[in-house]
């Protein structure tokens, strides 16, 4: 069976990232998730890059990771094996998605399912069809959702939505996704490469540091405090205030024109 990839091209200072199984719907591989993990931790420290946009070859985006294949072996994996395995391969996926400090943009058709699901929900930035559907399917297969369901969906929809979801196995259209806030939007399937676009092009012009920090301060603020919110954010604007980007707001809001910021 054919293990898949996961292609990378450079688009200026935009990384585009292709998951390429289209025969599988786009499932992982243990492979695939591997290179995955490889390429978001290169992009980590990738000063040129000012943003990530990551799709699905085909017509699906990804129908998570490829239990089948993983459990046709004949041969029982050892005791305790998920535990050591998947911190640093599914669930490391998600991490590296929320935490780097780049704008991730995910462009989503036809399937989102399990790990497919959970990644476009840890983008910054999901832009859908309008018909695709985002499926949790991990209790109707008879075992507990993973890759950080439970953290993302009560967060991003609510407890109840949530419950819906993990709990009843119900299917979820784009344009519900958008309604209920778990994605940024949904278009008609003619609009969607050009509205992901739009999106990825204003990204990769925008300030990377302040963005990255901006992106840092919302993921702390889920679980701190608002004092503890007020200082994340007393740091980040120091550092913030020493970027190139902001002298270059400060002189394109004096001279009343749009800023050319340069990521830096």
């Amino acid at each position: 069976m054919n293990d898949g990839t996961v292609s990378t091209s450079r688009d200026g200072a935009v990384l585009r990232v292709v998951l390429d199984r289209p025969e599988r719907r786009n499932s992982l591989s243990h492979r695939m998730i591997d290179e995955l993990v490889t390429v978001l931790t290169a992009a980590a420290s990738d000063d040129s890059l000012r943003a990530i946009a990551i799709t699905g070859a085909s017509g699906d985006f990804c129908t998570g990771a490829d239990w089948v294949a993983t459990n046709s072996g004949g041969q029982r994996p050892r005791t305790g094996d998920l535990v050591r395995r998947i911190p640093h391969t599914a669930h490391r996926v998600i991490e590296l998605v929320a935490t780097i400090q780049l704008p991730v943009i995910c462009t989503v058709r036809g399937w989102a399912v399990g790990l497919g699901c959970n990644l476009a929900l840890a983008a910054d930035f999901t832009i859908a069809d309008a018909d695709a559907t985002f499926w949790e399917p991990f209790v109707s297969r008879g075992f507990s959702p993973d890759s950080g369901a439970t953290w993302l969906l009560p967060r991003l929809a609510g407890v109840a939505r949530a419950r819906r979801m993990l709990l009843l196995g119900e299917k979820v259209s784009g344009t519900q996704a958008a309604d209920w806030g778990l994605i940024h939007g949904a278009v008609p399937s003619g609009e969607l490469d050009a509205a992901a676009e739009d999106l990825i092009a204003r990204l990769a012009a925008g300030p990377t540091v302040a963005i990255g920090l901006a992106k840092q301060a919302i993921a702390c603020g889920q679980h701190a405090t608002l004092t503890q919110s007020l200082n994340q954010e007393l740091s980040n604007l120091e550092l913030s205030c020493r970027t190139g980007d902001f002298k270059e707001g400060l002189a394109a809001f004096r001279e009343r024109r749009d800023p050319d910021f340069r990521g830096c």
